[in-house]
C-alpha cells in the first residue's frame, strides 16, 4: 500500500492486519476479483477501503462520473463505510459521495456535480439518481458489494443486475460477507470473473469470544418481556446491550415496556427517518442509553465495538441472521455474551441455527421441559381486560352512569332496583316534555319559545344538561332583538 495509507493506519492505532486483510489486500492491489468470507468484526471493511485508497491515488473523477462504487444493504452501513474513508483517507484529497435515502436529492446532486472518486450508496437511491439522469456509470473501475449474501438474498438481485449492466465489463468486483451459502455463491459467481476466494474462517461460524446461552420462555409476549427483564437485571457486568426483535412492531412494543419499567432504552428500526436513526445510534455509542431495541437493520455490519451483551428477544427466522446478531458483541478480540429467548414454537428455527453454526448451544436454566407454569400477566404494557372495558365505557360517555338495567349486577343475576326504575321513568318524562316543547317552539305564532318566568327558565337549564333532544336551529332559546323587528316593505 502507499505511504499515505500506511501513515493513516498507523495514526489510527493499528499495527497488525487481521487474517482477512492479509488475504484480501494483496489480491485487491493486483486488481483481482475477490470473494472474501470472514466472521463479523474481523475488519472486512478495511480489506477493501485500504487498497481502494491506494489505487485511487492515480487519476481524478469527472462530474457525475464516479470512479468506484460501493453498494451497501442499509443506510447505517453506507454511512459507516464513509466514516472509514474519512479516517483512512485523511492524507488524500478524494471526493466521497454518500447516496442514501432520507437525505435531500439536491444536496446529493451538488456532491455529484463536483465529481465523486468514491460513491457509497444503497441500490434504491442509486437507481433513483440514474433514472433522473444525474449519474453516468461508465467510468466505474471498482465495484464493491458488501454483505453480499444479504444484498443478493433480500430482494436486491434485480437492482444489482441493473446496476451491473451500467458498469463496464472490465471492472474489478469485490464481494465480502460473513456468510455465503451455496445457493448465494451461485448468484455471486454471475458477477465475479475468476475470483480469488479468501476464506479465513468457516462460513457462518460464530466468534469464540462470544458466550452463547438459550433461555426458555412461554409464548405469551408479556411473559417473554418479564423473562427478559429478569435476565437483564441478573447481569452484574452489563454495560450496554442490543435487543433484537423480528418485527418492527415488536420493537416498538418492547421499547415502551422497558421504558415503563425504568430502563435506559432506545429503539431502532427501518420505519424511522434517517436523522432519528443516526441520532439513536450516536446516543448508544456515547453511552447516553444503555439498551437498544432493534430490528435486523442493526444486525449487519454496524461497527459498535464495545457492545457487551446481545439479547435475542425473538429467535431469528433466518439462521444466518443469528450469526450477524451475536456478532455485534465480542468484536476485535473482546469477550461478549449472547442470550436467546426460546419458546416451544421456535424449536425448528433453533435447530436450523445449530445446524448452520455446527454446534449445540447450552441452556441457561434448563430447557423448555423445565418451564414453570404460565404466570399471570403483570406487565403494565399489556392492558388488562378490565382496563379495556373501562376505556371503552369512557369513550362512549357512559362511565359512572346507571341508565341501563344491565349496568347493575350482583353475584347471582341482573336485578332491577327501585332507583333504576325511578331513573328510567324520569328520563322518559323528560323526553316527552322536551318533544312537546320542541313542537311548541316550532309554532309560527310564538315569537319566543317560552314565557319569561322562573319555572320555564329552570326547565330550560335542566334541558341543557340532557343532550338527547334535537339540535337547536339558529340561535336556540336566545333570539336577538333585531331579529324581532318587522321589516319595512318600502325599504
Amino acid at each position: 500500500m502507499s505511504q499515505k495509507v500506511l501513515s493513516a493506519v498507523t495514526d489510527a492505532g493499528y499495527t497488525t492486519p487481521t487474517p482477512i486483510q492479509m488475504g484480501a489486500i494483496p489480491h485487491a492491489l493486483q486488481r483481482r476479483d475477490i470473494c472474501g468470507i470472514a466472521q463479523t468484526g474481523t475488519g472486512k471493511t478495511a480489506s477493501f477501503v485500504l487498497p481502494m485508497l491506494t489505487l485511487l491515488e492515480k487519476g481524478r473523477a469527472r462530474a457525475r462520473m464516479p470512479r468506484t462504487l460501493i453498494l451497501e444493504p442499509t443506510r447505517e452501513l453506507a454511512a459507516q463505510v464513509a466514516e472509514n474513508f474519512e479516517k483512512y483517507g485523511k492524507n488524500h484529497k478524494l471526493n466521497v459521495a454518500l447516496l442514501i435515502g432520507g437525505v435531500s436529492f439536491d444536496e446529493q446532486d451538488r456532491k455529484l456535480e463536483r465529481g465523486a472518486d468514491v460513491l457509497i450508496c444503497t441500490p434504491g437511491r442509486l437507481l433513483d439518481h440514474c433514472e433522473r439522469g444525474k449519474l453516468l456509470m461508465t467510468g466505474v473501475e471498482i465495484l464493491v458489494i458488501d454483505e453480499a449474501d444479504r444484498m443478493l438474498d433480500m430482494g436486491f438481485i434485480p437492482d444489482i443486475e441493473r446496476i451491473a449492466k451500467m458498469i463496464p465489463f472490465t471492472r474489478q468486483t469485490l464481494f465480502f460477507s460473513a456468510t455465503m451459502p451455496p445457493e448465494i455463491q451461485k448468484l455471486a459467481d454471475r458477477f465475479l470473473q475468476n475470483p480469488e476466494r479468501i476464506e479465513v474462517a468457516k462460513p457462518s461460524s460464530t466468534a469464540a469470544t462470544v458466550t452463547q446461552r438459550l433461555v426458555a420462555s412461554h409464548n405469551k409476549d408479556y411473559e417473554k418481556r418479564a423473562v427478559l427483564r429478569d435476565l437483564i437485571r441478573a447481569q452484574d457486568d452489563l454495560k450496554n446491550a442490543i435487543i433484537f426483535c423480528n418485527r418492527k412492531r415488536d420493537v416498538a412494543d418492547l421499547f415502551r415496556s422497558l421504558e415503563r419499567h425504568g430502563f435506559s432504552v432506545g429503539a431502532l428500526h427501518g420505519d424511522m427517518d434517517q436523522r432519528s436513526r443516526t441520532t439513536m445510534l450516536q446516543n448508544f455509542r456515547d453511552g447516553n442509553i444503555q439498551l437498544l431495541v432493534a430490528s435486523d437493520v442493526a444486525a449487519r455490519g454496524l461497527d459498535l465495538p464495545d457492545v457487551g451483551h446481545v439479547f435475542n428477544f425473538d429467535v431469528p427466522i433466518h439462521a444466518e441472521d443469528y450469526v450477524h446478531r451475536i456478532g455485534r458483541t465480542g468484536r476485535a478480540g473482546r469477550s461478549g455474551r449472547a442470550f436467546t429467548l426460546v419458546t416451544k414454537s421456535d424449536t425448528k428455527y433453533l435447530d436450523a441455527i445449530e445446524k448452520l453454526i455446527g454446534q449445540q448451544i447450552e441452556w441457561l436454566n434448563g430447557d423448555l421441559s423445565a418451564l414453570p407454569a404460565p404466570m399471570e400477566s403483570h406487565d403494565s404494557s399489556r392492558p388488562r381486560k378490565k382496563d379495556k372495558d373501562r376505556d371503552r365505557d369512557r369513550d362512549r360517555g357512559r362511565r359512572g352512569r346507571g341508565n341501563h338495567k344491565s349496568d347493575i349486577k350482583n353475584n347471582d343475576d341482573t336485578v332491577e332496583t327501585d332507583d333504576v326504575v325511578k331513573a328510567e321513568k324520569k328520563v322518559e318524562s323528560v323526553k316527552t316534555e322536551r318533544k312537546a316543547d320542541n313542537k311548541h317552539n316550532n309554532s309560527p305564532r310564538h315569537a319566543r319559545p317560552y314565557p319569561a318566568n322562573d319555572d320555564n327558565r329552570d326547565r330550560r337549564n335542566r334541558y341543557r344538561d340532557q343532550d338527547d333532544g334535537p339540535t337547536p336551529v339558529g340561535f336556540g332559546d336566545d333570539i336577538p332583538a333585531f331579529m324581532l323587528i318587522v321589516a319595512n316593505a318600502k325599504a
